[in-house]
């Protein structure tokens, strides 16, 4: 069974969720998601840890290297929304943020978001993380070695 098969199988099998791929090892990041989880509408998405020891880019269809780097999620539709975009579909998918959403489309603001967001991006892997040792995740290997 190929890599795709696998993934088509998971994905059917989550068609009605949105799949949020965050940085667990990241303070702000985790206190982000925390949020999100107890906002009316998260029971219809899938928050999954790309630091934690079990998680499997291949398994999720997405990049290793580029879902270290930027926020990634899996619609609903199996498309992937990255960065910015990524925040706006979880937006779309909490009742509470649909205006956040909305208002992050308009074109000024979300070059604004995006140059903010390109900043974070690039900081976030020499921010404190929440365990020193994070030698059982991917993260360590990821973003510490070579850029691409």
């Amino acid at each position: 069974m190929t890599v795709s098969h696998v993934y088509y199988i998971v994905n059917k099998m989550n068609a009605s969720r949105l799949t949020v791929f965050f940085d667990g090892l990241c303070h702000l990041c985790s206190r982000e998601i925390d949020h999100y989880r107890k906002v009316a509408g998260s029971d219809q998405i899938q928050f999954v840890d790309i630091t934690s020891a079990d998680f499997s880019a291949s398994h999720h269809g997405v990049d290793p290297r580029r879902v270290h780097k930027h926020m990634h999620v899996r619609r609903t539709d199996g498309s992937l929304a990255v960065g910015v975009d990524a925040f706006i579909a979880i937006w779309e998918a909490l009742p509470r943020y649909r205006f956040a959403a909305r208002w992050a489309k308009v074109s000024v603001v979300h070059a604004l978001l995006t140059a903010g967001y390109g900043v974070f991006a690039e900081l976030r892997p020499y921010l404190p993380k929440k365990k020193a040792d994070c030698s059982s995740s991917p993260y360590c290997e990821t973003n510490m070695g070579s850029k691409k």
